[in-house]
């Protein structure tokens, strides 16, 4: 259904345009472009029917409304938003517009967008969690559509869908085609982890990262706000972790606004924001503003100057935790916070002798992962009487930790990650994936290939084990990324990732898949999202900076 698409796309796979590279064995193949029968939508819907019927949209006369019956009304700041945030989505800048008013005669004209959320609370004052109802219903129609939703965020995700099914005919006169769609996400849980240490990420590219997102129906900002490189988060208990910590006290800190800033406009797009302290390694930045937070390393019978994971063995290390992770716990409203507990060195802990002494004493032997244990289940005790959940990278599992039944364990390590995932949900606990969608990674090529082939569910266990997977996150960690070249690395790597985790098991055609995401990269550019290209080819709207 090329009418779909709107444009004439080309995509040129041009064999010879490769010069004197060396021969790319490990690359996914070259597609060819097929104009798909879903047109360009992404995550393509769990049911979709697009008919040949088509009708017009102008800017002087389409409207996005609530419905009469709509349990969300005039009231509800999330939806008003988003209805002036898709208008323009949908028809730009309208003031700099040359509106065609003869192009309304022939065919029907499209008037209005109803939106109707049928529960009696909307949730539209609260905040999106884990078990958030995003389901949607949408029927495009003459003169009038409807999107249906239980809660406003299903509601968002409709308002997007809708933008997506929007095209420009080969008048450039705005036009969609009568469509039914019914709509629910595969799993609860997709995030994108972005890392705020290594490199500092200024609060603008958050929030253009959390609108892409938004376009993606990505509903989880996994902020790894702080590591050993810097501490950025403003604490108001503890200032001077970031006034020593970070890379700069006043330039390169997320203030309580800030923090306060990225929370809100994550909500009103339907995102939770999951913040990761990890500990008891990755810590270095705290020891600068916290003393003796950190062990002393000792070079044979004398401390060598330089310092390790989080001392474990002092009462002022709980003092410290249980007051920091009661502020985190009222700045960030999410039910979880991710606690990290992966990569712990044991190396200083093993040469610190007051260490050895408590090892002995406690009747752990030589095995420091006892002592790893004894400070991670004293950190959980404290975070479970915040009434908060937690997450917590594998590690903490793997090394045998006492762990509450509904903590989530976050699967990273790509050599093991079949066998983790059938082990720690055989032992009955919530799983999130990320080992085969980290983003850092690049390579020549359609890499997003790759990570479009992952089958979340692919690992041996049974019906319960599997529906223990919530989901799962693409990360982007920033040893090698920051402002000027994050945008462009995600996205469309990430696309790929949001219609694994969006769309059903069964969409797995990679000549469809190439298809619609080539012009969705376009739609991207057009948005203003400097989206990198798939192959050589040419978007009717190029990216014009910023």
């Amino acid at each position: 259904m090329t009418v779909l698409l709107g444009v004439a796309f080309t995509l040129l796979t041009l064999g010879s345009c490769w010069g004197h590279q060396p021969d790319r064995l490990d690359q996914e193949p070259e597609l060819a472009f097929q104009p798909s029968k879903y047109g360009s939508l992404w995550p393509l819907p769990q049911k979709v029917q697009i008919s040949e019927v088509s009708f017009k949209l102008s800017s002087s006369s389409f409207r996005i409304t609530d419905a009469k019956e709509s349990a969300a009304g005039p009231s509800c700041s999330l939806l008003q938003q988003a209805y002036r945030r898709y208008f323009e989505y949908i028809f730009g800048d309208v003031k700099t517009q040359n509106v065609n008013k003869g192009s309304r005669k022939g065919p029907a004209e499209l008037l209005e967008l109803q939106v109707w959320i049928t529960s009696p609370d909307s949730e539209c004052d609260g905040y999106p969690t884990v078990s958030s109802d995003e389901s949607y219903e949408l029927s495009v129609d003459q003169p009038v559509s409807v999107l249906k939703a239980p809660k406003v965020w299903g509601a968002l995700h409709g308002l997007e869908t809708f933008s997506q099914l929007v095209y420009e005919d080969e008048y450039g006169a705005k036009s969609i085609n009568a469509t039914s769609v019914s709509d629910f996400p595969r799993f609860a849980h997709r995030g994108i982890l972005l890392d705020s240490s290594r490199h500092f990420l200024p609060i603008k590219v958050i929030l253009s990262n959390l609108e892409t997102m938004a376009m993606h129906k990505f509903n989880v900002f996994h902020w790894h706000i702080v590591d050993d490189p810097s501490f950025p988060y403003l604490s108001r208990t503890f200032p001077d972790l970031s006034r020593k910590g970070a890379y700069h006290p006043y330039t390169h800190v997320y203030t309580p606004t800030d923090v306060k800033m990225v929370i809100e406009f994550a909500r009103l797009r339907g995102i939770r924001v999951v913040s990761e302290f990890d500990t008891p390694g990755h810590t270095q930045s705290w020891g600068k503003g916290q003393p003796d937070l950190l062990t002393p390393c000792y070079a044979g019978s004398k401390p060598s100057g330089t310092f390790g994971p989080v001392n474990p063995i002092l009462n002022s290390t709980y003092t410290f935790m249980r007051q920091f992770f009661k502020e985190v716990s009222t700045v960030f409203p999410d039910a979880y916070v991710h606690l990290g507990g992966d990569e712990v060195d044991f190396t200083c802990w093993k040469s610190n002798p007051d260490i050895q002494k408590f090892m002995e004493q406690q009747g752990f032997g030589q095995d420091y992962r006892k002592l790893e244990s004894f400070y991670i289940q004293k950190l959980l005790d404290i975070v479970t009487a915040t009434n908060k959940g937690y997450i917590i990278w594998q590690e903490v599992f793997d090394n045998g930790v006492k762990l509450k039944p509904d903590t989530v364990v976050h699967v990273w390590i790509s050599s093991s990650a079949n066998s983790e995932m059938s082990n720690v949900t055989a032992s009955g606990y919530t799983t999130i994936l990320s080992a085969p969608w980290y983003l850092d990674y690049i390579s020549t090529g359609q890499d997003w290939q790759k990570y479009y082939k992952v089958e979340p569910l692919s690992f041996n266990g049974t019906e319960k084990q599997k529906n223990l997977v919530i989901g799962g996150e693409a990360c982007l960690w920033g040893e090698y990324v920051d402002a000027t070249n994050l945008t462009p690395r995600l996205w469309p790597r990430a696309s790929a990732v949001a219609e694994r985790l969006w769309s059903a098991k069964e969409v797995t055609d990679i000549t469809d898949a190439y298809s619609r995401l080539s012009v969705h990269r376009c739609r991207l550019v057009q948005r203003g999202v400097p989206a990198q290209p798939l192959s050589p080819s040419f978007c009717p709207h190029e990216y014009k900076g910023v």
